[in-house]
């Protein structure tokens, strides 16, 4: 229980109804109580009723109560092992599972811009987002579709509050385990267009936030590596010339700054080289990846349970699962929490650095 005006909440949202994000909050709760201390989800209360009932069912075991809570300031007085929910999104009826609803895709929305502007406002210390479907965003309609997932939204959303234009608040999205992180240069767009955005610009402002928010965590100047674009990085410009037109021309002008960026690498070893193990410390503390897949999938292979998403060069702590709404799986009450559970564990070391 929450005793102190400064011990502020954290904020989980509850994602897609359709999908696993309410169940893995239920199942974060019961089986994690320690780690979730503090911590309330914004969502729809007989949707996290519907979690919490169902997830205990397959453990054999009493379902924990969830509250519905007026405001944020009576979050202190929930009593222990009850789930505290603040009712900010509209779902007239119970979503079936594991189909795609404008209305759950709308609802998830609201979610993520209320939990955001509480953050932004100083009424709750970091925000963790169950996972979101693109396509429920989509069917919502309005100006949830105008944005392709969570980062896009947290970065309008922030712009916003520091009376900016969203060109003018920089992000990137990094996922990170306790073996590798990466950090991508584009985010949520076509491969055609990922590949446009590989600019000198592009790529020098993305080892700057690098540089900022890995060396925050590590309390140090981080080694930065960068992957090449094309395959072998390259090869000397025998398969293209982006590695030496942009991204090498990138990588001098961050190492003018004071940076620790080597590169441009072949792209299928570089993280290999990255990676930590008990065995073998990596040779770098992050790699920067030119577009989406290049970056994650190295890390979702080392496995999704451990991942966690963090949105780099936004003035709140966000992080979120690495994996999505597994809608085949959705209703059975068995989806893993553990990748949520090091996301909140993050976003607790991230705000006390």
């Amino acid at each position: 229980m929450m005793t102190a005006a400064t011990n502020l909440p954290l904020l989980i949202t509850m994602g897609d109804a359709a999908g696993i994000g309410p169940e893995i909050i239920a199942r974060a709760f019961r089986e994690a109580p320690a780690d979730l201390v503090g911590c309330i989800v914004v969502g729809d209360v007989p949707t996290l009723r519907r979690a919490t009932a169902l997830t205990a069912a397959k453990a054999g075991v009493p379902a924990l109560p969830v509250a519905q809570l007026e405001s944020l300031s009576k979050a202190a007085w929930l009593p222990p092992n009850c789930i505290g929910v603040l009712q900010k999104c509209e779902l007239p009826t119970l979503v079936p599972f594991g189909n795609i609803s404008g209305l759950a895709g709308k609802a998830a929305a609201d979610c993520i811009v209320w939990a955001a502007r509480a953050v932004l406002a100083g009424e709750a210390t970091a925000m963790v987002t169950a996972p979101i479907h693109k396509e429920a965003l989509a069917a919502a309609g309005g100006w949830a579709a105008s944005f392709p997932g969570h980062t896009e939204m947290l970065q309008a959303e922030a712009a916003s509050h520091l009376g900016k234009r969203a060109s003018d608040v920089p992000v990137r999205m990094m996922l990170a385990n306790d073996e590798l992180r990466t950090v991508l240069v584009s985010i949520h767009v076509s491969l055609r267009q990922a590949i446009e955005a590989v600019t000198f610009d592009n790529v020098l402002q993305t080892l700057r936030i690098t540089h900022r928010a890995v060396g925050a965590s590590l309390g140090r100047p981080p080694r930065i590596a960068v992957a090449g674009l094309n395959p072998h990085a390259g090869e000397g410009g025998l398969f293209g010339s982006e590695e030496q037109t942009v991204i090498a021309p990138a990588i001098a002008a961050a190492r003018q700054e004071g940076l620790q960026v080597l590169g441009p690498f072949a792209p299928d070893t570089v993280f290999m080289r990255a990676r930590s193990t008990p065995a073998r410390p990596g040779e770098f503390d992050v790699v920067v990846a030119m577009y989406h897949d290049q970056g994650l999938i190295p890390v979702k292979y080392l496995g999704v349970e451990q991942g966690v998403n963090v949105t780099l060069g936004l003035p709140l702590v966000r992080t979120s699962p690495d994996h999505g709404t597994a809608f085949d799986i959705a209703g059975n009450g068995q989806a893993d929490a553990s990748s949520l559970l090091a996301a909140i564990r993050m976003a607790r070391q991230l705000v006390r650095q």
